[in-house]
């Protein structure tokens, strides 16, 4: 109980102490503040540097388990050519458990894939945010040098009774205009900093879905897959084969 409150009273003082400093100079607080977040941000991109290798290295596994699937599929064919299937019923044993591994490595080098891909996006838009911070206190630090000299010349203009509405007046004017509009372009650029984004995603996704649809087609229509294992409709394999004819035709 009696260190209980002696903990809140050290943590209270310690926060006075925070506190002193912050409101001491907040701007050095903000540049601290910026360079931590700096020293993250070059972190980040030494680990996503890290997981991009591991991405690489899985796409040669599967790079591996593909060229691997075809030479056993083309072993089959020849040993069945031959006619010794005995032989090829060995190596289709073997194929069936090399496409199982290739299966896994895909789904895997799928989700890594995914990971990275999100990991980078993050890691701009942080490097964005971290930029629009940077301009603030550069902004943040001209205001306050500004506000002190005009500190100052209020004090010298009311000991020797100057008339703020002369000259002096109206350069100050300007000066808070020239703040204000400062400040609403700080304001608009932090409103549309998180604007673009999805619909970029969603541009992604469209043209990955054509390029997906486009791919099916091609294999159906080169006999390389049915109908059924790509998933494209039977009116697509008909249409796909018509082409073909008119283009031998």
């Amino acid at each position: 109980m009696i260190l209980g409150k002696l903990w809140k009273a050290l943590a209270a003082q310690m926060n006075k102490v925070a506190n002193f400093f912050w409101t001491a100079d907040p701007i050095a607080q903000l540049q601290y503040e910026y360079d931590k977040a700096v020293d993250q941000m070059k972190e980040g991109r030494e680990g996503l540097e890290q997981y991009r290798a591991l991405v690489e290295r899985v796409t040669r596994q599967v790079n591996g388990d593909q060229e691997h699937v075809a030479s056993l599929e083309a072993r089959i064919k020849a040993y069945l050519q031959a006619g010794e299937r005995e032989t090829a019923s060995k190596f289709a044993l073997e194929l069936q458990q090399a496409k199982k591994q290739l299966a896994e490595n895909e789904a895997q080098l799928k989700l890594h894939e995914t990971a990275y891909t999100n990991n980078v996006t993050k890691i701009k838009h942080a490097t964005k945010k971290l930029a629009e911070l940077k301009s603030k206190i550069q902004k943040y630090d001209a205001d306050l040098k500004l506000s002190r000299a005009e500190a100052e010349f209020a004090k010298l203009a009311h000991s020797f009774n100057f008339d703020v509405t002369t000259d002096f007046g109206q350069i100050e004017d300007v000066i808070q205009d020239k703040i204000g509009l400062n400040r609403a372009k700080v304001r608009v650029a932090a409103d549309l900093s998180g604007q673009g984004l999805e619909e970029i995603q969603r541009e992604q996704a469209v043209e990955k879905a054509m390029a997906d649809k486009a791919l099916r087609e091609f294999e159906v229509e080169m006999g390389m897959v049915t109908p059924e294992t790509a998933g494209v409709k039977a009116d697509d394999k008909e249409l796909g084969s018509e082409r073909t004819r008119q283009t031998a035709g």
